[in-house]
């Protein structure tokens, strides 16, 4: 949104066998179809061991080893004119090359540009260039256009907000549903008239209130090309905070509510206001079938560099793509705002005369450079029309082609017919004049963004517009290739918009929740419908589609680069909040009856609408609430079930917490069997440095839930031979006397320095004076130095979108706060309300560890800070935590985008504190040249720097009284009580990296990636809400979907009847379910210590047709992100996955996502 218009702000890892398996991989269900022996007899035909596949093995090698030695050894791909191999790859990519030929990092691709780079080389100096104040006075000599005239494009648009100063609704009746209206009527009386539209949130609620009439016409528009819907996504995404599951959820929204709907597909992305971009996005568009895209808010020193060579459009590619394959063209706008005043050219003062929309009677203001606009007309238009191609053809110098874009449009513009017809009249006039001008070599016109891109690529085909050197792309010849993201973005000076990772975290963590909520919820749709079909019991989700369809809706909403980003007014926060809210509570009540369902016969009458036996175990009572865990207050002689839903595709071995109200409680497993527990108090703090308990009691167990699947445990009082739970040891270092010691546990009170917690892993030891994690001790006897800190940095500049820090953060723990140790046999906990210099503090912080042999749990270190910055003390304070390590990571680190991928991160002393701060959704990492790793994984999307040696922050929460300038008119004051929950790992690299600071694709350990999935898709409870009696006779047992776990390095991303309202009524041969799949790559150069119970996709294939107990899979095909495409190819991938889909392999290289259409259906007798 323009400042000056009256808006906003002007891999590989290939090596499997590295990994511990505690057995052999386990064998998939055979088939029993003829065409299932077929494949087993094709399969034996080729097999390593059949005489035919040996003789042609050597018949091979003979013919390889005669080529070499008569060609040579073929030199890398250097030339301009190169282009990448269309061939047909293995099922699996090739090992990669590494860096320093170590192995488990993943060569970067070759490109031309990295923006690494591009920061290494630019100074920063913010040089003032004029009248385009953030470059240079560009000029031409007049015959550019001699051999190739100048073809603009002038592209109508209006950015439509979901929510920003007013809420999404809101914003429909006063402006969106008009211009809407406009555009229809605007564009049906004249056909040389164009426009693009992007936001289907708008266009879905005009939809349903529009007349069949104007339905009709819209259709029309799009159909002959004047209306072009670019994107589709049911918003324009946020980049830097948003998951990526998210981001395909609100993409795939919006692409199939428009197929439906109007039958078109996006072709063309166009992103003009997020606050930066990210690599993970170019990838998901490119898998979704796009191949051109547009961005604009990029730091302003990078668009100067790259427009001084000419390399404002290029080929964005993936940095671990060694092949190639995810290349997509981009157009980046070159000026500082996508209004009119900075998109016609260089010159703003300009380019504003030309925004017809300011004249007298229209809303929007004059131009602040004191030169209006006037009407053009027969006495006038010769010096209008020169004046602003000008312009244009100042602005295409600093591009390859002589095919211009020319944006035309602002925030909410063409609200009125009377807008729509200024602009479009007086832009045609101009328009007639200069294409009845030969002399002028220019041709000027009303276009969309398909008109522009594909008038360039016919341009650049017959062109040479190649830089000597460049390796280019075989996706468009002609242009540079680029890797790496674009954040932190600056729009000017010092401005820096980081703050806007962490503004409103208590929403962020919601936004979290929902989505792990929405996926486990799709999973279990998908689980009902496959195993009911038409029995009753179907009649449950399909009943439930509507909300749905909403919950979906509702996380694809907070996806707006003005939701996610906590950059809204407090009551737009407030409806996004209980949008969600409201979506969550729909869907646990959903969960709590499919649950019932999975764990009964399929073939029951009865209506499982009316299923009430359980309830979620956490609820949360208002939008802006914590979660509170239902008290489960167990009777003598009774017990209540717990039932756990795993929504991971492996077996999931953990320690588990429900609250208790009585410590005599013991707990067996669905078998009757007696599990051990555990029992330790629940506190509370009155913020004023007194610690006491709730009377309630945390009852821990290890669980065991199968992959997708169900277990059921029961918590009884009574008589029995089972050991009842037992109580932790509780040491108390507490600044005063006045806490007693609970009942039934031990206290003392040892006083000292130093205070420990162990299990089998580690030993953690805390300086009891300020509650803070000192150092890790491992059990070989390395020690890794932690010294966390907890600050404040005193910001009077920042707002909701920057951060603009006073000076560094500094400590606010000071001596004497207090410090509990929990002690038991399956957690370890210290629990830290340390003293600060005002009255109430803004955090406590928990520390725990768990005991759990061979599972993921046991080598974490979990860190839980409340977080309550309220109150006029903390005004203009932004609150973090530090890691104060002993890693010599030379302020390099690597942070991920969108939970996708990883990159570099660097801290440059030429650009500000804020610009070296990054988004975090979840993960960071430091590393050393030794192989020594630090990673910090989080629940929820936050900033993060490393401003020292060795140093790792984040930022909690911020609170800021003004706003920054940008637009939103306000501060951020409305703090929530929030929670944030990080999962630590220190890890050594067993085969050190030399120079791994230079290194761009490092990528997690195997263990890592399983960790950070078991944070950010926690396992889901439900409790009966009645108690029963405490007999054996268990009649709720398990549910085990899948016929074995899958490797640890295959994710499910979703699985999902996408339209189960019309599951009944669609035929079987149309797929109606989509598995969506990631496979990992993972650094396999860093070993899991025997932590992890599973194997690789290497070395335990996954077939889709045996993936299901009792469920028979067919129709599998390979289908883009955003289930619109079907052709393999026009994704980008090079290999034939659908040979592999109709056999029903999972073919694909490591950080791959691929989604598969299929059906499911009972086995016969199931």
């Amino acid at each position: 949104m323009a400042l000056l218009s009256g808006g906003r702000r002007a891999t590989g890892g290939g090596g499997g066998s590295l990994l511990p398996s505690t057995s052999n991989p386990k064998p998939l269900r055979k088939p029993s179809s003829a065409a299932a022996r077929r494949r087993s007899q094709l399969r034996d035909f080729l097999s390593p061991t059949s005489t035919f596949f040996a003789l042609g093995l050597f018949a091979s090698l003979l013919f390889f080893l005669a080529v070499v030695i008569h060609y040579g050894v073929s030199k890398p791909l250097s030339s301009s004119h190169s282009k990448p191999r269309l061939v047909r790859l293995p099922a699996f990519r090739r090992p990669a090359d590494t860096a320093g030929g170590k192995e488990g990092v993943i060569a970067a691709a070759a490109v031309d540009i990295t923006t690494k780079d591009l920061y290494d080389r630019i100074e920063f100096l913010d040089v003032d260039g004029g009248a385009w104040t953030q470059g240079w006075k560009v000029t031409y000599i007049g015959n550019e256009w001699d051999k190739e005239k100048l073809k603009v494009f002038v592209v109508p648009h209006s950015h439509n907000d979901p929510g920003w100063k007013l809420t999404v609704e809101e914003y429909y009746n006063r402006q969106s549903r008009h211009i809407l209206d406009t555009i229809v009527e605007s564009l049906s009386k004249d056909t040389r008239r164009k426009f693009i539209w992007e936001e289907m949130s708008y266009l879905e609620r005009w939809w349903r209130d529009a007349s069949e009439l104007k339905r009709e016409t819209f259709t029309k528009l799009v159909k002959n090309g004047q209306l072009e819907i670019v994107g589709g996504g049911w918003v324009m995404n946020d980049e830097a905070n948003s998951h990526y599951f998210a981001i395909i959820e609100q993409m795939m929204e919006g692409n199939i509510w428009l197929n439906d709907t109007i039958g078109v597909v996006p072709k063309n992305s166009w992103s003009i206001d997020p606050f930066g971009y990210s690599a993970t996005m170019a990838y998901l568009l490119r898998r979704m079938g796009f191949h051109n895209m547009l961005i604009q808010r990029t730091h302003y020193e990078l668009k100067k560099e790259l427009a001084l060579y000419k390399n404002l459009e290029y080929i964005w590619r993936q940095s671990w793509d060694i092949e190639r394959t995810t290349d997509i063209f981009v157009h980046m706008m070159p000026f500082y705002s996508y209004d009119i005043p900075h998109t016609c050219g260089p010159e703003p003062a300009i380019c504003c005369q030309f925004d017809f929309a300011r004249m007298h009677g229209f809303r929007y203001g004059f131009c602040p450079w004191r030169f209006n606009p006037i009407e053009t007309n027969p006495s006038n238009v010769q010096k209008r029309a020169t004046t602003l191609l000008d312009q244009y053809r100042k602005k295409s110098t600093l591009y390859r082609t002589n095919t211009l874009l020319v944006p035309l449009g602002d925030d909410f513009r063409y609200v009125s017919m009377d807008e729509a017809e200024v602009q479009f009249r007086n832009y045609q006039m101009l328009f007639d004049f200069i294409n009845s001008s030969p002399d002028l070599n220019a041709e000027v016109k009303f276009g969309t963004l398909e008109d522009y891109f594909s008038t360039l690529r016919e341009e650049a085909e017959r062109t040479n517009l190649f830089h000597p050197g460049e390796i280019g792309s075989g996706e468009l010849k002609g242009f540079p290739s680029l890797s790496g993201d674009f954040f932190t973005y600056a729009d000017r000076n010092q401005d820096y918009w980081s703050g806007y990772y962490v503004s409103r975290p208590f929403f962020k963590a919601v936004d979290r929740v929902l989505e792990q909520t929405l996926r486990a919820s799709e999973m279990m749709v998908a689980l009902v419908l496959g195993y009911c079909q038409k029995s009753q019991c179907a009649k449950l989700p399909v009943s439930f589609s509507h909300k749905l369809t909403a919950a979906r809706r509702n996380l694809a909403l907070f996806q707006h680069h003005d939701g996610v980003t906590g950059t809204a007014k407090d009551h737009v926060v407030e409806d996004y909040g209980t949008r969600m809210h409201t979506s969550l509570q729909n869907l646990q009540i959903f969960m709590s009856r499919a649950v019932e369902v999975l764990l009964s016969d399929f073939h029951d009458k009865s209506d499982p609408t009316l299923l009430s036996q359980f309830e979620p175990e956490q609820t949360r009572s208002k939008y802006d609430v914590q979660p509170t865990h239902k008290v489960l207050d167990v009777h003598e002689e009774h017990a209540h079930s717990v039932v756990l839903f795993n929504p991971l595709e492996q077996t999931r071995d953990e320690v588990v917490m429900v609250i208790v109200t009585k410590p005599d409680i013991f707990v067996r497993d669905s078998n009757g069997s007696c599990v051990e527990s555990q029992i330790s108090p629940e506190w509370q703090h009155d913020g004023k440095g007194k610690i006491f308990s709730t009377g309630h009691h945390r009852l821990y167990w290890r669980a065991s839930v199968p992959a997708m699947g169900l277990e059921t445990y029961f918590i009884a009082r009574g008589h029995t031979d089972c050991e009842e739970a037992i109580p932790a040891e509780l040491k108390l270092f507490l600044e005063s006397d006045s806490s007693s010691c609970p009942p039934p546990y031990v206290c003392s009170n040892p006083g000292g320095e130093k205070a420990e917690i162990h299990n089998l892993r580690y030993t953690l030891t805390f300086d009891v004076k300020h509650g803070l994690l000192q150092m890790i001790s491992h059990r070989d006897g390395r020690k890794t130095v932690v010294g966390e800190e907890i600050g404040m940095y005193k910001s009077s500049g920042s707002g909701a979108y920057l951060f603009k820090p006073d000076g560094e953060a500094q400590p606010i723990v000071e001596k004497g706060g207090s410090l509990i140790i929990s002690e038991g046999p399956l957690v370890q906990e210290s629990y830290s309300l340390p003293k600060v210099m005002w009255e109430r503090t803004p955090i406590s912080h928990s520390t725990r560890i768990y005991r759990g042999e061979n599972t993921v749990q046991e080598l974490l270190i979990e860190k839980e800070y409340h977080v309550e910055l309220l109150g006029s003390d903390f005004n203009d304070r932004e609150l973090i935590a530090r890691f104060k390590t002993n890693i010599d990571n030379e302020r390099v680190f690597y942070s991920d985008l969108n939970g996708f991928q990883m990159i570099r991160r660097q801290t440059y002393d030429k650009i500000p504190l804020q610009g070296n701060y990054y988004p975090m959704p979840s993960l960071a990492f430091l590393q050393d040249s030794l192989g020594h790793r630090f990673s910090v994984h989080s629940k929820q999307s936050l900033g993060t720097a490393s401003l020292k040696n060795g140093w790792l922050e984040i930022m909690l929460d911020r609170r800021l009284v003004h706003g920054d300038g940008l637009g939103l008119g306000q501060g951020v004051m409305d703090n929530r009580p929030n929670n944030v929950l990080f999962h630590i790992l220190t890890e050594h690299n067993i085969s050190a990296l030399p120079s791994a600071h230079a290194v761009l694709n490092l990528q997690p350990s195997l263990l890592s990636h399983c960790m950070g999935a078991h944070l950010n898709h926690p396992m889901h409870a439900f409790v009966s809400k009645k108690p029963q009696e405490n007999s054996l006779k268990m009649h709720y047992k398990s549910f085990t979907p899948l016929a074995s776990p899958l490797p640890c390095d295959l994710h499910i991303v979703n699985f999902k009847v996408p339209q189960p309202l019309k599951f009944p009524q669609v035929q079987p041969s149309d797929s109606r379910f989509v598995i969506v799949l990631q496979r990992r790559a993972w650094d396999a150069s860093y070993c899991t210590r025997g932590g992890l119970q599973c194997s690789t996709i290497g070395n335990e294939p996954v077939n889709l047709f045996y993936m299901f107990k009792d469920l028979v899979v067919s129709n599998v095909k390979t289908t883009s992100l955003n289930l619109m495409h079907d052709d393999m190819k026009m994704l980008g991938y090079t290999w034939q996955l659908g040979d592999g889909a109709q056999e029903g392999n999972v073919l694909f290289s490591p950080m791959e996502i691929q989604a598969y259409k299929l059906e499911l259906q009972p086995e016969s007798g199931a």
